[in-house]
């Protein structure tokens, strides 16, 4: 089975993601492949090249600074970037899913229903916290301001609509334990594949 994980910027997605990799599941971290294919894959390389200029790398190195400069205060040049981004980073995560032989796996993506990868998943969860939160914790994580914060969250589906869209929600508000919420669904998870291998 592969399991979405989703949530807006600040919501804890990534905690929520190792809770289960201790449990024993796989997870496949959509925005660290995204990276990590921005530097090695050379057909998403032509296209950035392409579409953001040769000074796009330094050094074989994708110059983040420089595409950050261009894709934050342009929806259209995120769309293309996207738009490259999206689609190698779900075919990697497909070849990857197909390698694990665990009864679940995880895949953890902020734009799991904005991507279009939501199709072919079993179940999404969505990681919910208050949006004051959220913008405390990334102002606190990325020593930014309130401004780029609203800005980022601006560019993501509204999260309640999110949340209506995921199959599990799990809260994470500091007053909400975390652990049971994920260890109920690993149970859950367990429970139908053992179901679906029968």
């Amino acid at each position: 089975m592969t399991i979405g994980l989703t949530g807006g910027i600040g919501s804890g997605k990534s905690t929520v993601a190792k809770i289960f990799e201790t449990l024993g599941a796989p997870v496949y971290y959509a925005d660290e492949a995204a990276r990590v294919l921005m530097n090695t894959d050379s057909n998403v390389i032509a296209a950035v090249k392409k579409n953001f200029g040769e000074e796009s790398y330094n050094h074989g190195e994708l110059n983040r600074p420089y595409i950050a400069s261009i894709v934050f205060n342009d929806t259209y040049k995120l769309d293309i970037l996207n738009s490259i981004t999206h689609p190698a980073t779900i075919a990697h995560a497909k070849k990857w899913i197909q390698q694990q032989n665990a009864p679940y796996t995880i895949k953890e993506a902020a734009l799991i229903f904005e991507a279009g990868s939501s199709e072919g998943l079993d179940y999404v969860i969505g990681v919910y916290a208050p949006k004051a939160l959220r913008l405390k914790r990334v102002i606190n994580r990325d020593k930014t301001t309130p401004e780029e914060v609203l800005k980022r969250m601006n560019r993501q589906i509204n999260e309640e609509m999110k949340m209506k869209l995921c199959d599990f929600v799990i809260i994470n508000d500091e007053q909400c334990l975390l652990i049971p919420q994920v260890l109920k669904l690993h149970e859950k998870f367990l429970s139908d594949s053992d179901k679906k291998r029968i």
